[in-house]
């Protein structure tokens, strides 16, 4: 297998280019007491329903999970990250526009957090 290929029972990771200017859309899902979140789901369902819908638009995406925090064995101070790649801010808005409310309204089957959302310039 070469470096980026997994086995079939892992996710799968695919490879993008970032440059400069682009427009990266991060998504952070803070942790703490009586918060859930489901990172099969997020992977295996949101994540494939958000790349369908935003379409050419998304030029890459990361999932990341928390594991812990800057002390050893403490605890992540987020759940899970999502990171999504755009070409500029204008792209992201055509994307994600008309497709916001069903994006939205999917984070109740994952989670019952309130995400954070940054909108960065790669640099």
């Amino acid at each position: 297998m070469g470096p980026y290929q997994k086995s079939p029972n892992e996710y799968k990771i695919k490879t993008y280019y970032m440059k400069k200017g682009m427009t990266k859309v991060s998504v952070l899902y803070p942790n703490g007491e009586n918060k859930t979140f489901d990172m099969d789901y997020y992977c295996n369902t949101h994540l494939p329903m958000v790349k369908s819908l935003l379409g050419d638009f998304l030029k890459g995406a990361t999932a990341e999970k928390g594991l812990g925090g800057a002390t050893p064995g403490s605890t992540a101070p987020y759940a899970g990250i999502g990171n999504m790649y755009f070409d500029s801010v204008d792209d992201f808005g055509k994307a994600f526009g008309p497709n916001a409310e069903k994006i939205m309204g999917d984070l109740p089957n994952f989670t019952n957090i309130e995400p954070i959302v940054q909108v960065s310039e790669v640099m």
